[in-house]
């Protein structure tokens, strides 16, 4: 009786250490095949409203390890270098799949974008002064254009490509002015240090450059400021635009 006791509680003693043993490898998820985690990136990137940042990327895919991730990208990347009618480009610090360029008059036909309303020539120059001189006051963007651009600036802060981002030193403490992460989308630029020259971006959207219009590196602290910026505090949050007289 003494030895089928001993067997028994052996048994329960071997059976209880597999089950530990499971339970605490239940958490070690296998890692994914590369073609697996490159469809997933796929799918998430394509969902996705806006570029997808490498940040969200990861903390999306916690689970998996961060080189599987980096390696299933640098796949995802050679695949869409293929000829096809979509593409996958870094934008706004981010990736997104859109259409080729060279598709978009046949993209256009799908939604009917003739009604859609484009942006005149005086917001066009307004926004290139914008784009290359901030941030910039009101004051600073008429004395380059030479003409009165309060109405501008709200066409473009309603389109969101526009945004105040504080205000400048001195008297009067006027509003200024920087392009916005919607800007980076719209023009297809990963940041600010893609925009072109002057002359090519004023060419391409069909518009002469002002004369005054200097082109000029952005600096590191005013690649746009993103929504963390703003609840920070590190720059005044205001809700009207300055009017210029």
């Amino acid at each position: 009786m003494a030895g089928w006791q001993d067997e028994t509680e052996e048994q329960e003693g071997t059976a209880g250490q597999e089950g530990q043993d499971g339970l605490d490898g239940r958490d070690e998820m296998p890692r994914r095949a590369s073609a697996e985690l490159k469809a997933i990136l796929e799918a998430l990137i394509f969902a996705s409203p806006e570029p997808l940042t490498p940040k969200a990327i990861f903390k999306l895919l916690a689970t998996e390890p961060r080189e599987d991730i980096q390696a299933a990208l640098a796949l995802l990347k050679q695949e869409y270098e293929r000829p096809g009618g979509l593409q996958l480009v870094e934008v706004a610090g981010g990736y997104q799949i859109v259409t080729r360029p060279d598709l978009h008059d046949w993209v256009r036909r799908l939604f009917n974008e003739r009604t859609t309303q484009k942006l005149t020539v005086q917001a066009l120059e307004t926004l290139a002064v914008i784009a290359y001189r901030q941030p910039i006051t009101a004051a600073e963007i008429t004395e380059v254009r030479g003409v009165n651009t309060s109405g501008v600036l709200n066409t473009l802060l309603e389109r969101h490509l526009i945004k105040i981002v504080g205000r400048k030193q001195v008297v009067g403490r006027p509003f200024l002015y920087a392009t916005t992460k919607e800007f980076l989308i719209r023009f297809g630029l990963k940041d600010l240090n893609d925009l072109p020259k002057v002359e090519d971006m004023a060419e391409a959207l069909g518009f002469e450059p002002p004369a005054g219009l200097v082109e000029q590196s952005p600096r590191e602290d005013v690649l746009p400021l993103s929504e963390e910026d703003l609840a920070s505090g590190e720059v005044e949050e205001v809700d009207e635009v300055e009017k210029v007289e």
